[in-house]
């Protein structure tokens, strides 16, 4: 059983944890359920960035995002190829396959709106999640 906060301190911290948690579940079933744009590189791959041993993909909820991610990059001129894939799919089915810890990088250029989804249990399935160890030493696909 779980012994209640003994201050008042305590008990903010883990109203906000709590608070913290719920929003995040409510992003990632919106995210889940929707078509989000996916550019693609000149060879027809994902784009994707690397950063603290995990592979993002850019993704956007719109094409106004995606055109404020292009000028970002200073490539607003170019046209920008993409898909729209069911945010669903990418954390399901995309990332497993990628076979490197992979999470979502939703909205970047945006201000406000940007989200990270970390490959972590619940997030992605738990056989390619990496706190599920499974990138862990001698387990890498």
């Amino acid at each position: 059983m779980v012994e209640p906060p003994t201050n008042s301190a305590t008990a903010t911290q883990a109203t906000t944890a709590a608070a913290i948690r719920r929003e995040f579940t409510a992003l990632l079933g919106e995210f889940r359920r929707t078509a989000v744009l996916l550019p693609l590189s000149d060879d027809g791959l994902p784009l994707a960035g690397d950063f603290g041993g995990v592979r993002w993909l850019y993704t956007f909820s719109d094409e106004a995002a995606l055109a404020r991610f292009a000028a970002a990059r200073g490539a607003a001129d170019q046209e920008w190829a993409y898909e729209r894939v069911l945010g669903a799919r990418l954390l399901d089915a995309v990332a497993p396959a990628l076979r490197v810890p992979c999470g979502m990088a939703v909205d970047v250029a945006s201000p406000g709106d940007e989200l990270l989804l970390p490959p972590i249990c619940g997030v992605v399935p738990d056989a390619v999640a990496v706190d599920a160890g499974a990138y862990g030493e001698g387990n890498r696909q």
